[in-house]
């Protein structure tokens, strides 16, 4: 099996613009995560921007680039923009990792891959971890997600799902496991096509939540509790100064 990773990276972000380029120890956040993307089983590593900015700070660490559209409506486009400049083949397996994740285990995005190319039935495949706060379940910034017995994805949401009607929000229901989705994405280069062709659906329009495109779509989504879980990304300020003191202590 051989798989490349891409790492989106956008300058525009609501609540942080310019975050790639954030430093933490020393170094701006999106070379945290290609050094960390270099260190899986992946045969190539490129950052997809669409931002000079971070294309100079890529080259500037040696890093491979490729500039793309500023019009993607979500990351998996840009992935399969990226796709087609490089002229992958059908079956090649492209890891999604965001490029706000600068702690994110290496060991995860080969998880991720070997997944996908271990299920030929499934179009996708990504991670969660279990949650253990309540406060997190209700937390819209959360995205949770429900899976049937086989890990097939049954939705995700910022919502509660499943909903404790009897017990919300004091507690959490008797027997059920709540699941944080890992927004790191295994796919394969024939469904990248196919994605970006499709209109955004109703759902992915109202939670912002771009694997439920592929959903309403029919395509089915595998999913696996991480073997190591990775830190929260950077969202926010507050975000981005937690893992610079994680990291300063590492």
């Amino acid at each position: 099996m051989s798989f490349n990773v891409v790492i989106p990276a956008r300058y525009a972000s609501s609540r942080l613009p310019g975050k790639p380029l954030e430093v933490i120890a020393g170094k701006p956040m999106v070379q945290h995560v290609y050094e960390r993307a270099q260190e899986s089983a992946a045969e190539e590593v490129i950052v997809a921007t669409d931002d000079d900015r971070i294309l100079r700070a890529v080259e500037q660490f040696g890093g491979r680039v490729v500039m793309t559209s500023a019009n993607h409506e979500s990351g998996t486009d840009r992935l399969q923009e990226v796709a087609a400049l490089e002229g992958w083949a059908d079956e090649q397996i492209v890891v999604g990792v965001q490029g706000d994740e600068p702690m994110i285990p290496p060991i995860v995005i080969n998880q991720v891959a070997e997944n996908l190319a271990a299920r030929p039935e499934y179009s996708i495949s990504t991670l969660l971890e279990k949650i253990s706060e309540l406060s997190d379940v209700m937390d819209p910034n959360v995205v949770k997600t429900a899976m049937d017995q086989s890990g097939a994805a049954l939705y995700f949401s910022r919502a509660p799902i499943p909903y404790g009607r009897d017990c919300f929000p004091e507690k959490f229901p008797e027997g059920i496991d709540y699941y944080r989705h890992i927004g790191i994405y295994g796919y394969r280069v024939k469904f990248l096509r196919q994605f970006a062709s499709w209109e955004m659906s109703p759902l992915e329009k109202a939670e912002k939540l771009e694997q439920l495109r592929a959903m309403w779509y029919g395509a089915k989504i595998h999913l696996d509790v991480a073997v190591e879980t990775p830190p929260k990304g950077v969202d926010t300020p507050e975000d981005l100064e937690h893992i610079r003191r994680l990291m300063g202590q590492s």
